[in-house]
C-alpha cells in the first residue's frame, strides 16, 4: 500500500482542485495526461479523496508542474492567516513599515501561461486533425 500523508485539516483532493483550476487545466487534459486507465470522471473522484495516494499525488503535481508538497500541505485558512498577517505586519523596529511588494497577480500570470500552453496544445492537435484528414483523402483517392 502507497504512503499517504496525515495532516487531518488538509484535504488533498480539494487542494489538487483547486491548484488545477487556478492553473487552467481541465480534468479531461489531466485525465489525458495521466495515462488511458483514466477519464475526467476519475479525476472528479480523486478531486473528492481527503487523502490521495502518493504515487498518484506525485504523477498530478508533475503534470501540474508543481510540488507535490504543495498540494499535501496547502491548508486555505493558514494561508489566509499568513496573507493576513504579512499585510497587517509593521515593523516598528527600523522606524519603517515594512509592506510586501505587490506583483500583478503572479496566480493570474501563471494561470495565462497555462492559457497559452493549451492554446498551442489544441492548435497541435486540430493541425494533426487536419493533417489526418489530407491522408486520408490522398489514400481513399488512389
Amino acid at each position: 500500500m502507497a504512503h499517504t500523508t496525515s495532516n487531518p485539516k488538509i484535504h488533498e483532493g480539494r487542494n489538487l482542485k483547486r491548484f488545477r483550476e487556478m492553473l487552467a487545466i481541465k480534468q479531461d487534459h489531466l485525465a489525458f495526461e495521466l495515462g488511458e486507465d483514466w477519464n475526467q470522471q476519475k479525476i472528479s473522484l480523486l478531486e473528492q479523496k481527503e487523502k490521495i495516494d502518493s504515487d498518484i499525488l506525485e504523477q498530478v503535481a508533475a503534470i501540474l508542474k508543481i510540488p507535490a508538497e504543495a498540494i499535501r500541505n496547502f491548508d486555505e485558512h493558514q494561508a489566509m492567516n499568513i496573507i493576513s498577517n504579512t499585510f497587517n505586519t509593521h515593523d516598528q523596529s527600523s522606524g519603517m513599515n515594512v509592506y510586501p511588494t505587490i506583483y500583478n497577480n503572479p496566480v493570474e500570470e501563471i494561470r495565462k501561461l497555462h492559457v497559452e500552453k493549451m492554446e498551442l496544445y489544441e492548435r497541435m492537435l486540430k493541425e494533426k486533425d487536419e493533417m489526418m484528414g489530407r491522408l486520408e483523402r490522398l489514400v481513399v483517392g488512389r
